[in-house]
């Protein structure tokens, strides 16, 4: 009976997955919620978005101003109980390693043949039913855009269809995205590489906005949890990892860090955690 209670709890914490503890808060959080931080040979610190670089891991809440909160505070290195440089712009460095993730899921997305740009095919798309996910450029005027919109969520319930419409790359960003001249507007039908396409765009939304990421109840309640239980459990990767990949994070060379992280690394947060303006009709 013991045997067969532990095999029940181990179950239960697989389920729920793994909580961290942000540095800065000290709050234990879902790693999806959190960002992992690393220190290069050369003692700066680096993000390490695809959770796989080597080390011991300093987790932060994945917001620009808890980022930003932790190089104030030299939490880096009060984490790591070493000395650690924090570049001043290190929220802003983030940020753009998230960008470029957000645009390298829209190309695969692409290569993937679930995305049409322009907009009277994404006008189309919408009309058949087809769009799982709208894009629109964040510099996109507003005329095209709140009239796919309002097509948007007539089909799919304005509940919903907020979080399923991505304008967090600008036009000149999805242009080179899905290698396309001008892209203003897209659509993406629903598939795998949509799937990891909006957890990136609500990656970069939330952590620009700081405001709290669509949560399910049981991700709710694993936050909750963490005010006050232990934070046990090891990280694992998540998301399309590789330092050459197109999601990969180019700053892991500067880390000189290989791609995978070994077993036996210990985390630290064990002990502390998108029309050019101008709106044509077409793109």
């Amino acid at each position: 009976m013991i045997g067969a209670r532990s095999r029940s709890g181990d179950e239960a914490r697989t389920r729920e997955g793994p909580l961290r503890l942000c540095a800065v808060s000290r709050i234990a959080k879902p790693i999806e919620e959190l960002i992992r931080f690393v220190a290069a040979p050369d003692g700066t610190i680096v993000p390490d978005l695809a959770q796989r670089l080597p080390g011991r891991g300093v987790w932060v809440d994945a917001t620009a101003a808890a980022v930003a909160a932790a190089v104030r505070q030299n939490a880096f290195a009060r984490s790591l109980k070493r000395q650690i440089s924090a570049p001043a712009d290190l929220p802003a460095d983030v940020e753009r390693l998230l960008a470029r993730r957000l645009a390298g899921a829209v190309g695969m997305a692409n290569k993937a043949g679930l995305l049409v740009a322009g907009y009277a095919k994404v006008e189309a798309q919408l009309r058949a039913g087809r769009v799982f996910l709208l894009i629109h450029a964040a510099d996109a005027a507003a005329t095209g855009t709140h009239r796919l919109d309002r097509i948007f969520k007539g089909l799919h319930g304005s509940a919903d269809s907020g979080a399923s419409i991505v304008r967090e790359l600008t036009s000149a960003e999805l242009s080179l995205a899905i290698g396309q001249p001008t892209v203003v507007h897209a659509a993406a039908a629903e598939g795998g590489a949509s799937q990891g396409l909006l957890r990136e765009a609500r990656r970069l939304r939330r952590y620009r906005l700081g405001a709290a990421p669509e949560r399910s109840p049981a991700s709710a309640a694993r936050a909750e949890k963490g005010r006050a239980g232990p934070v046990t459990g090891k990280g694992t990767g998540f998301g399309i990892a590789g330092v050459a990949g197109p999601l990969g994070d180019p700053i892991a060379g500067r880390c000189g860090c290989p791609g995978n992280r070994p077993d036996e690394d210990e985390d630290a947060g064990r002990d502390t955690d998108l029309d050019t303006g101008l709106d044509t009709g077409k793109a």
